[in-house]
C-alpha cells in the first residue's frame, strides 16, 4: 500500500514507514552473518541515522533476521545505514532482501514480533529482542509517537497470542524435546544422575534445556575432546569426566544423553555393565547407538527420530492454533491503523479550536463593553459548549470520510488555520 506518511500516520514528517531487512527464509547463514549488527553497530547506526535527520529508527538483528524499521524519504536511506555498519553490501542485500512500506511494514512487524514469522513457529524469544531494540532507540531519542504506540500494540499482540493460544507450546526442537521426554518418565529427575556425552551444538542445546527445566547439578559431560567439554562445563560449573571413565560413568548414570555427532556407533552393548534401570537418548545422525545395547534388560533406548516425531506434532499443534492467531493480531492491527489515520486531523482540529477560542475571546471582550450588566460567566459557557460540538463536527465529519486531504485543506483555507 502506497500510502504517504501524512496521510497515514499524521506525523507531518516528510518520508514513509520502512521496514527493511534479510531474514532465514532467503538469505543463508553466511549471508545473515554479512548483516548482522552488534550492540556497537546499532549504537552507531543510531547515532548516524539521527546525525542524518531520519526521525524514528529500531534495529533488529538475530541469528535468523537482521531488520531496520523507520521513518525514512526512500528505502535507500535505511539500506545505505545496514550496509555502512556491517560487511554486507547492497548488491547482496537486494538480491535476499524484502521492503516493506507504511501498512505493509506495520503488518510485517507484527508477524515478526507475534513469533509467526520465526523459523520456528510461535517463537517468543523474538519479542523481548524488539523490546530491548525499541527501549534502545528510545535512549537514543529515535522513537516517534507512531513507532511508540506501534510497539506497545504488538507487545500486546505477542501478550494475547501467548496467553488465549497453544501456539508457542510443546517441544520445538530434538534438545528440548528430549529434556521434556526425560521429565516425564523419569521419577525426581532432579536427584537422578545424569550423563551428557558429546558437547557439540545439540548436546550444548540439551545441557541448557537440561539445567533449566530439570534443576539437576548431577549432570556430567564426557566428550572426546575433553577441552570442549570443559569450556560446557565451565559456563554452567557441572563436572568433566575423561572420555576413558565412559564404561564405570555409564555404570553410575540413571540417563544417557549421546550427541557425539560420530560416523559410527559410540555406545555399544558392550560397555553396558548396569545394575539399574537406564534410560538412553541418541540425539545423533547418523546414529550413535547401537541397537544391540537392547539386549541388557535394564536399557531403554529413544533414538532421534522418534524425539523428532514429537517436535512434528508440536509444529502440527502450533499452526492448528494460527487463525487464532492471526484474528488477535488483526483486531489489534486494526485498531492501530485507525489511531494511526486519525492522528492526521489532530493538527487541523485544534487549529480549529484554538482560531474558535480566539474568536471568542475577542466577541466577548467586544460585549462586555457594549452591554451593561454582561453575564461573561454564562457567555463562556455557552460559547465553549459550542466550540466543542463545533469541533466535534468536524472531526466526526473527517474520521468518516475515506481519504479526507481535500476537506482538511477546506477547512484550513475558510478558516485561515496554520498547521504546523
Amino acid at each position: 500500500m502506497k500510502t504517504n506518511l501524512k496521510t497515514y500516520s499524521g506525523e507531518g514528517l516528510e518520508g514513509n514507514f520502512y521496514a527493511i531487512g534479510l531474514n532465514y527464509k532467503k538469505a543463508d547463514a553466511e549471508i545473515r552473518g554479512h548483516f548482522s549488527i552488534d550492540d556497537i553497530a546499532k549504537e552507531k547506526i543510531l547515532v548516524q541515522a539521527k546525525a542524518d535527520g531520519i526521525p524514528s529508527l529500531t534495529v533488529i538483528s538475530t541469528c535468523n533476521r537482521t531488520e531496520l524499521y523507520g521513518f525514512a524519504q526512500h528505502p535507500y536511506q535505511l539500506i545505505k545505514l545496514l550496509c555502512e555498519h556491517t560487511n554486507g553490501t547492497v548488491e547482496a542485500f537486494e538480491k535476499v532482501a524484502y521492503i516493506y512500506k507504511n501498512r505493509d511494514a506495520v503488518s510485517h512487524l507484527f508477524t515478526v514480533g507475534t513469533g509467526l514469522d520465526s523459523q520456528i513457529l510461535g517463537d517468543f524469544e523474538i519479542i523481548s529482542q524488539l523490546r530491548n531494540a525499541f527501549r534502545e532507540s528510545k535512549k537514543h531519542e529515535m522513537i516517534n509517537p507512531f513507532m511508540e504506540r506501534l510497539a506497545n500494540a504488538v507487545i500486546q499482540a505477542s501478550k494475547r497470542i501467548k496467553n488465549e493460544t497453544g501456539i508457542s507450546s510443546g517441544a520445538t526442537s530434538v534438545s528440548f524435546a528430549a529434556v521434556q521426554y526425560i521429565m516425564s518418565h523419569v521419577p525426581h529427575i532432579s536427584e537422578k544422575n545424569i550423563l551428557l556425552f558429546g558437547t557439540g551444538k545439540i548436546g550444548r542445546n540439551t545441557c541448557e534445556n537440561l539445567i533449566k527445566h530439570t534443576k539437576n547439578d548431577h549432570i556430567t559431560l564426557i566428550n572426546r575432546t575433553k577441552e570442549k567439554a570443559e569450556k560446557v562445563a565451565g559456563k554452567f560449573n557441572l563436572v568433566v569426566k575423561d572420555y576413558a571413565d565412559i564404561q564405570s560413568e555409564i555404570a553410575q548414570a540413571d540417563v544417557l544423553i549421546v550427541a557425539t555427532g560420530a560416523q559410527l556407533p559410540t555406545i555399544s552393548q558392550e560397555l553396558l555393565y548396569l545394575k539399574r534401570p537406564l534410560l538412553i537418548l541418541d540425539l545423533s545422525i547418523p546414529k550413535n547407538v547401537s541397537d544391540d545395547v537392547l539386549e541388557n534388560e535394564f536399557v531403554t533406548l529413544v533414538h532421534m527420530d522418534e524425539l523428532s516425531a514429537l517436535t512434528d506434532h508440536t509444529l502440527e499443534q502450533r499452526a492448528a492454533q494460527l487463525p487464532l492467531a492471526k484474528r488477535i493480531i488483526a483486531e489489534i492491527e486494526k485498531d492501530f491503523n485507525k489511531w494511526a489515520d486519525h492522528r492526521k486531523y489532530a493538527p487541523t482540529i485544534n487549529a480549529l479550536k484554538n482560531k474558535l477560542v480566539e474568536i471568542k475571546a475577542g466577541e466577548i471582550d467586544y460585549q462586555r463593553k457594549k452591554i451593561d450588566g454582561f453575564n461573561e460567566e454564562q457567555a463562556q459557557i455557552i460559547s465553549d459548549r459550542l466550540i466543542q460540538k463545533i469541533t466535534t463536527h468536524f472531526a466526526n465529519h473527517l474520521k468518516g470520510e475515506e481519504g479526507s486531504a481535500e476537506s482538511i485543506e477546506l477547512i484550513r483555507r475558510v478558516f485561515q488555520l496554520e498547521t504546523a
